[in-house]
């Protein structure tokens, strides 16, 4: 079973932040529980060779299911995925503004949006599945997916711009950056910023920042279980835990240590696993 983030090869590394897959099999019968899916700061391409999952939107309560192949924007919720005992996914994780110039489809068109990737890469996302499906290891489901951003690349449809590396050293900081710091380094003014930006990430920068800080502190308490909570939110660039207990009510709609005794019940944790801070080299 596996649980894991690998980096993508060097050629295709502008665009894609990591490739990500998860593993995991269950006897036939076993009650799987679904897991919280929480935000997180990132658009992906989701195979799904074996077993496909079920989504269910926390707020409203739709669900999604049985999509092979899955573009997801930007989620600004938590949403409920129950999975089948054979449960493989290969995610394609991109940098910020990279599906974006990758298809010319602004993120904002995807924000909260959980859709057939067919109805924008066509057939050969197909292909690509059933080549991973034929997969004989990771190794070269991992060479499958770095051959198929090649052709993402080949056939590109904006430039890069300064707000492109803006958006991924806000991605990498281990604070948050001002919105008058963001401005100046991507060269526009507070509302081109903002159109800009929502182009690129599918929200506005500032609750992209939140999305990033969230985002670190779920993982950092994954990683190191024991830390306590203030510890987390000075580190992770909150004045003092309440903020961070705002935060995480904003987009979960509990308190820090009810969500993590949810996550505790996600199905990778049967097997020792869990989403913390980790990329591996091929």
């Amino acid at each position: 079973m596996i649980l894991k983030d690998f980096i993508p090869a060097p050629d295709v590394q502008e665009y894609i932040q990591l490739y990500r897959i998860v593993h995991l099999v269950f006897n036939n019968g076993e009650q799987i529980p679904a897991k919280a899916y929480p935000p997180r700061p990132e658009q992906c391409i989701a195979f799904y060779p074996y077993d496909r999952e079920t989504v269910e939107y926390a707020s409203t309560g739709k669900q999604v299911s049985n999509l092979p192949v899955v573009l997801y924007g930007q989620f600004t919720e938590v949403t409920h995925r129950a999975i089948g005992n054979h449960f493989l996914v290969v995610q394609i994780i991109f940098n910020p503004g990279a599906l974006f110039r990758l298809t010319g489809i602004p993120a904002n068109e995807f924000t909260n949006q959980y859709v057939d990737a067919g109805t924008v890469f066509n057939s050969i996302i197909h292909d690509v599945n059933e080549q991973l499906f034929l997969a004989k290891d990771y190794l070269q489901m991992i060479e499958i997916v770095n051959a198929f951003v090649r052709t993402l690349i080949k056939r590109k449809k904006q430039s890069i711009l300064p707000i492109d590396a803006v958006c991924l050293a806000m991605l990498n900081s281990e604070q948050p950056y001002s919105i008058d710091a963001i401005a100046k380094q991507a060269c526009y003014s507070n509302r081109q910023l903002e159109r800009k930006f929502k182009e690129r990430t599918g929200l506005n920068p500032k609750l992209f920042n939140r999305v990033i800080s969230f985002d670190n502190a779920f993982r950092m308490k994954n990683t190191f279980v024991k830390r306590d909570w203030l510890r987390i939110a000075v580190e992770c660039g909150y004045h003092d835990y309440q903020h961070l207990v705002k935060a995480y009510k904003d987009f979960t709609g509990l308190t820090p240590n009810a969500f993590h005794q949810l996550e505790e019940k996600a199905p990778e944790r049967k097997f020792g696993l869990n989403e913390g801070f980790y990329k591996t080299a091929i």
